[in-house]
């Protein structure tokens, strides 16, 4: 656990008073998933997104969407080479062990639809051939507020690819004035010294995966998911694919917390995180977080 503690202190060195956002974005990818940043612009997420790629020892490509980006863009494309006679693939950015997608819900549904299967299945398809991607591979995505001018929402098949959403919020406020005197943290990213590296992190995705899952655990889950499946609430309730995205993610909790079994806290740590993008609220502006605490509190663990 040495190399984890390693990873906590530098990024809580990084990213001041969010410890709790630093841990679960840790969690989310110790669980082999991608996450999704959604804040207003400006409280450390794209910092966030470069310390997590520098202490894990990643190597990292960033892609600022706009609304006239192409697909071709984020997976590359075949250029034709005349002296050769024949065409070559140009990999693009999302040919890495860590891709940051900032701003992502400023690119067009298309663009956005590119990702699916380089999220889900870790490969690409360019006219008609089948490109590997590296492993780990992880897409760490920014999102600002729907309200925002210049935003496509993304749609339920793309925020259902993000195991894990989480906010950062406004600093506390020791922090900011910390940030005020001494100004921005993000020229330490470069001053970062990797914990962690592929093959380690690999090693430790795979030790997540195997933590045993008890029956009564898994009845807590279900129990969970079927709480918002009830009429009136949600306009949709959790799919099984959500069930299986907690379960990973109460793994890794359980993980970083050093335990070789699952418990109902590690779930309840990261149920909303989770669950929280892939649910609306039959209510116009209500959050589904409310929602999703009071079931936390009402559903028996056992």
């Amino acid at each position: 656990m040495s190399h984890l503690n390693s990873v906590f202190q530098t990024l809580d060195n990084l990213i001041l008073g969010k410890e709790e956002a630093v841990r679960l974005a840790v969690v989310c990818i110790l669980a082999d998933g991608h996450l999704l940043l959604e804040d207003v612009p400006g409280v450390g997420k794209t910092t966030l997104a470069q310390g997590l790629a520098a202490v894990l020892g990643l190597n990292y490509g960033r892609v600022q969407f706009t609304n006239d980006m192409l697909p071709a863009d984020l997976l590359g494309t075949n250029i034709f080479r005349p002296n050769e006679g024949q065409f070559e693939f140009q990999a693009g950015p999302v040919f890495h062990h860590f891709l940051l997608a900032d701003e992502i819900n400023r690119a067009s549904p298309k663009v956005q639809s590119a990702l699916l299967e380089a999220m889900e299945e870790r490969q690409v398809s360019i006219d008609g051939k089948t490109y590997a991607l590296p492993r780990p591979f992880v897409v760490v995505a920014t999102q600002n507020p729907s309200e925002q001018i210049g935003t496509f929402p993304l749609p339920e098949s793309q925020l259902d690819r993000f195991l894990m959403r989480i906010s950062m919020g406004y600093p506390a406020e020791s922090s900011e004035k910390y940030l005020f005197k001494y100004g921005s943290r993000r020229e330490n990213i470069k001053k970062i010294q990797a914990a962690l590296n592929p093959e380690l992190l690999l090693q430790m995705q795979k030790t997540v995966d195997e933590i045993p899952v008890s029956d009564a655990l898994v009845d807590y889950v279900y129990r969970l998911l079927n709480a918002t499946r009830v009429e009136g609430v949600f306009v949709q309730g959790l799919s099984p694919r959500a069930g299986l995205a907690l379960i990973k993610a109460a793994k890794a909790f359980a993980y970083i917390e050093n335990r070789n079994m699952v418990l109902p806290e590690d779930v309840q740590a990261v149920f909303v995180p989770v669950a929280g993008h892939r649910l609306k609220t039959l209510q116009r502006g209500n959050d589904s977080q409310t929602a999703l605490q009071e079931i936390l509190r009402t559903v028996a663990v056992a």
